[in-house]
């Protein structure tokens, strides 16, 4: 006998804005219980952005056993996709990836075609649906709105993609681009572009009649039809992991700042700084090193501020990575091999265990 669908209603909005807002918490304890299968969600999100493996594991078990509605289970699966690929475990991630994908992608309207039914036969030669002219060219290299400004949405606006509960199309996208960083993080840098590319024509396909051009991006996560904000930062994080990885610095650097750009606008302090460290990589590697350096500086003090453990140590290893800019660099570079360690060491306290550590 299979298990009830639990009410999609907010029972506890403060969930939510653990997961995707402001609020902070250092402890599993200091989480409200939740009253849903959406507030389960929430919790395991909130527990994994903190780097509490095990509680946020738990939370999705619970979930898990706790309905059989396709979505919510296909963002369980995805959500634990991303807590192994945190971790190193890309190829195992995928597993719970393709399961999200398949859990979802053949109940999306036209999903009787094999690509629907399966991400990874997208046309490798087919015109990529990335529009560099409507989503690139809109943000300046200091991550504010330049040109393209009208595209981006009133701030705060995202509010309410952060906030309401994920349907269909946004857990085809997660699972999506899971696979799609999965596929990156082993080296399969085509197939993480095709996935991508996967991922676009999915959120074009779900825009209001008559949503065409520019204003498809204005459709996509403004007020133009469902708000898919949060899917929409996502996107552009592994495009720009993506490009980083292809030795593109500048497309990375150009998908970053849109991810920022529309972060900014968003309640989600975690995707602000997520989005600032990778504004940083890009930099970086772009020869912006001093630029680099600053946002890296800035990353650091807020994940401390905010406890997001799995980001602090990224940003540690990258810290680790650029020149130093003080009088003493070897203490710099000492420094902050010290501080991913420290945060490595946390980390696998709360039950997380990275791949290659041996235990």
């Amino acid at each position: 006998m299979s298990a009830p669908v639990l009410p999609f209603e907010i029972r506890s909005p403060r969930l939510a804005d653990f997961a995707f807002g402001s609020r902070q918490h250092r402890s599993a304890a200091e989480l409200p219980e939740p009253g849903s299968g959406a507030e389960m969600w929430w919790r395991a999100v909130a527990l994994g952005g903190t780097g509490h493996y095990a509680a946020a594991r738990i939370a999705l078990r619970r979930l898990r056993a706790s309905t059989n509605d396709p979505v919510l289970l296909s963002l369980a699966a995805s959500t634990e996709g991303s807590f192994r690929r945190q971790l190193g475990w890309h190829a195992r991630a995928a597993h719970d990836d393709g399961h999200a994908a398949a859990l979802v992608l053949p109940r999306l309207p036209g999903a009787s075609a094999p690509e629907q039914r399966c991400p990874e036969l997208v046309d490798p030669t087919g015109p990529a649906r990335h529009r560099r002219s409507g989503l690139l060219d809109g943000v300046d290299t200091e991550g504010v709105a330049g040109a393209g400004a009208e595209y981006l949405p009133p701030i705060d606006s995202g509010a309410v993609g952060f906030y309401r509960v994920p349907d269909l199309v946004d857990a085809a996208a997660d699972a999506l681009i899971g696979l799609a960083a999965d596929a990156l993080g082993t080296g399969r840098l085509a197939l993480a572009t095709r996935l991508l590319d996967r991922c676009d024509g999915l959120l074009d396909a779900a825009l209001p009649s008559g949503s065409t051009g520019a204003g498809t991006v204005r459709g996509r996560a403004g007020s133009a039809g469902i708000d898919r904000s949060r899917t929409f930062v996502r996107l552009h994080w592994v495009r720009a992991e993506t490009a980083l990885a292809g030795g593109r610095a500048d497309e990375a650097l150009a998908a970053a700042e849109i991810a920022l750009a529309w972060a900014e606008r968003t309640p989600s302090i975690r995707h602000r700084v997520k989005s600032r460290l990778l504004v940083a990589a890009a930099a970086g590697v772009a020869g912006d090193t001093g630029r680099a350096a600053g946002l890296a500086a800035l990353v650091e003090e807020q994940c401390r501020e905010s406890g997001l453990v799995p980001l602090r140590w990224a940003c540690a290893m990258l810290r680790t990575g650029l020149p130093a800019s003080g009088a003493e660099p070897a203490a710099e570079h000492a420094h902050a091999a010290a501080d991913a360690e420290a945060c490595r060491a946390l980390i696998s306290r709360r039950g997380g265990r990275f791949r290659g550590s041996g235990r």
